[in-house]
């Protein structure tokens, strides 16, 4: 029976490790970092467009709830409101996060004829640190007593 010794030997002796031991090679760490580096080049636009369009809609929400409570005002009083206040369901003149600035332009001397709302995007953002200065695709939100539905910005057609 041959002892076990020698055997211990020449493995200690062996200053060589397998390929299978030899762990990451740095070309193999940077190929993994490029490929990261450009899903993060496609991914991160269209994200920040995707996160731009979603919150178009508060701006959009604030409108077509003033003018659900610009109509209730005019059953009650027989005119429009010329404020963006409480007696419209505003506590500020701005959307719920304040994302956007609402503003009301009443239309004809009795302020009976209509009225013309328009959401602007506050500068710097609201409460939720959302910026939407930076859309230019849609700059503002207008609504008109008639339900005409329009926008300012580069691509108009796409706001609503």
């Amino acid at each position: 029976m041959q002892s076990v010794e020698p055997i211990r030997k020449a493995r200690a002796r062996s200053p060589r490790r397998s390929v299978h031991e030899a762990g990451v090679t740095f070309i193999e760490l940077m190929a993994v970092v490029v490929i990261i580096a450009i899903l993060g080049l496609i991914a991160i636009p269209s994200y920040r467009d995707y996160t731009i369009r979603a919150h178009r809609t508060e701006g959009k929400a604030a409108l077509l709830r003033l003018a659900t409570n610009q109509e209730r005002y005019y059953i009650q009083n027989h005119r429009y409101s010329s404020a963006v206040d409480v007696n419209v369901g505003f506590n500020s003149a701005t959307s719920e996060n304040g994302v956007y600035a609402i503003s009301v332009e009443v239309l004809g001397a009795d302020w009976t004829q209509g009225y013309k709302a328009t959401a602007t995007p506050v500068p710097g953002g609201g409460t939720n640190g959302v910026d939407q200065s930076v859309d230019a695709k849609c700059t503002s939100f207008s609504l008109t007593s008639a339900g005409d539905k329009t926008a300012m910005g580069t691509q108009p057609d796409t706001c609503w």
